[in-house]
């Protein structure tokens, strides 16, 4: 046959079987659970898709090669750096670095616009999330030599271990923004156990110079059955609670604190004023901050715990405020 007289094929979408999924049901449900771009391959399966650029970053694994050749590691303190909204980074007495949900604003712009900059180009030996929402998964963005994306279980390297607990994103919203109702405007269910997949969760335990963190993410506030028990003592809790109460209420958070009662509590998933805009409807953490028994509001980005230091501290709350590092 010519390949240049054929004639134009006619394709009926309602009348074959195959193209079942691509309905208008299937975009909102896409829509919803990835947002618009996502959507937007659902109906065009063959548009090309942007790749990775970590092959692009500068520097090497001489860090790691170094790491992983010491033998015996010298103890001492326990380093946190915030980097606004959950991101944080934690590095050892030895000096391997983790860093956790660097954000980024929503790539289809359905939810807005909710970040000043993009997430600095930040030097670290590992890069993890906790799920796969847009403030929680820039992780092209750091620089970094490994990428833990929603690892559960067991992972150790240098003087870290590190253990993830699979569980479940908080699905009723208790504040008064009712962002979880979106999702049912899309027809895509928020709730266990027939989330959508991007409303699983990991929860981090971190455990190095004799600092046991634990890093909630957007976790639920009734984890599944056995957590507690697993996740043993907490040293550090962070937990994403804001004057909006997005993620969680006073009273869940508050609940969550007297369940584990670590000896160190940092808020995460706020309004910051060096990297947030209002348009993503959180407010700052001082309220909650501020009604706790014990608190201190921190003058820097950069908090260092040593294990005697906190032996002796019961839930004493520490707030980076406005303090985020942006380079």
């Amino acid at each position: 046959m010519d390949k240049t007289s054929l004639p134009p094929l006619l394709f009926n979408g309602a009348d074959q079987p195959e193209s079942s999924s691509i309905s208008r049901r299937s975009l909102f449900v896409a829509a919803g659970a990835a947002g618009i771009s996502a959507a937007a391959s659902v109906m065009m399966p063959d548009r090309a898709q942007a790749q990775s650029t970590d092959w692009t970053q500068p520097g090497n694994n001489n860090h790691v090669l170094a790491l992983q050749e010491t033998k015996d590691f010298a103890s001492g303190p326990v380093k946190f750096e915030y980097f606004g909204h959950c991101a944080l980074k934690i590095t050892s007495p030895g000096g391997a670095s983790i860093l956790f949900d660097p954000w980024r604003d929503d790539p289809s712009g359905a939810w807005g616009l909710w970040f000043r900059q993009k997430f600095p180009e930040a030097v670290v030996d590992i890069t993890m999330s906790t799920h796969t929402h847009f403030d929680h998964d820039a992780i092209d963005r750091p620089v970094s030599t490994m990428v833990l994306d929603r690892m559960a279980g067991q992972f150790g390297f240098a003087d870290l271990k590190i253990t993830g607990f699979a569980d479940k994103h908080a699905c009723l919203a208790p504040g008064w923004y009712k962002w979880t109702d979106a999702l049912k405007e899309f027809g895509a269910e928020a709730c266990p156990p027939n989330n959508v997949g991007h409303m699983d969760m990991v929860t981090y335990l971190v455990e190095t110079g004799g600092v046991r963190t634990l890093i909630w993410g957007d976790n639920r506030p009734d984890p599944a059955p056995g957590f507690w028990e697993s996740v043993g003592r907490v040293d550090v809790l962070t937990l994403p609670v804001d004057g909006s109460q997005h993620i969680l209420s006073y009273d869940q958070g508050n609940a969550i604190v007297e369940k584990l009662k670590p000896k160190i509590v940092i808020p995460t998933h706020y309004l910051s004023e060096t990297t947030t805009y209002t348009l993503s409807t959180l407010q700052p953490a001082d309220e909650w901050v501020k009604s706790q028994k014990s608190f201190k509001m921190l003058d820097s980005p950069t908090l260092t715990l040593a294990a005697a230091d906190i032996a002796g501290r019961d839930r004493e709350f520490n707030y980076f405020g406005s303090h985020a590092l942006t380079a």
